[in-house]
């Protein structure tokens, strides 16, 4: 006895797309910065901790980004945007980068890469 039946369904992502957003990357980096720049009024303790949530946050910016990368853009992007894994690339880079920096530059450098992943995102959702 069969209870239900399971239909093909076809789209263009993996799950609706509503579901991604750069934004999770965006607001994970703007942590970075912000840990960043309270540094050096911390205590030693503070300092540490610091440290401890730049790594966590760069972790969770390359993994939001991983996900859009992977599951959200298809070869149809790539044939538009043909720099679109290069991008990636270097913004899941940059995010390492910013766990052995304390440099508010190097958070800027992984906003505006973001930034530039996000309006090829928004131009796909046309």
């Amino acid at each position: 006895m069969k209870l239900f039946r399971i239909k093909p369904v076809y789209a263009h992502c993996d799950l609706p797309c509503g579901v991604y957003d750069p934004a999770q990357a965006r607001i994970e980096a703007l942590s970075i910065k912000a840990i960043m720049e309270k540094y050096d009024g911390l205590d030693e303790h503070g300092k540490l901790r610091a440290v401890m949530i730049i790594e966590q946050r760069a972790e969770l910016v390359k993994h939001h980004l991983w996900v859009l990368w992977t599951d959200y853009f298809k070869p149809p992007h790539l044939e538009q945007y043909p720099d679109l894994h290069q991008k990636f690339w270097l913004a899941t880079k940059q995010a390492g980068a910013c766990k052995h920096h304390l440099d508010t530059a190097e958070a800027d450098k992984l906003l505006a890469m973001i930034d530039d992943i996000a309006k090829i995102f928004w131009e796909t959702k046309k």
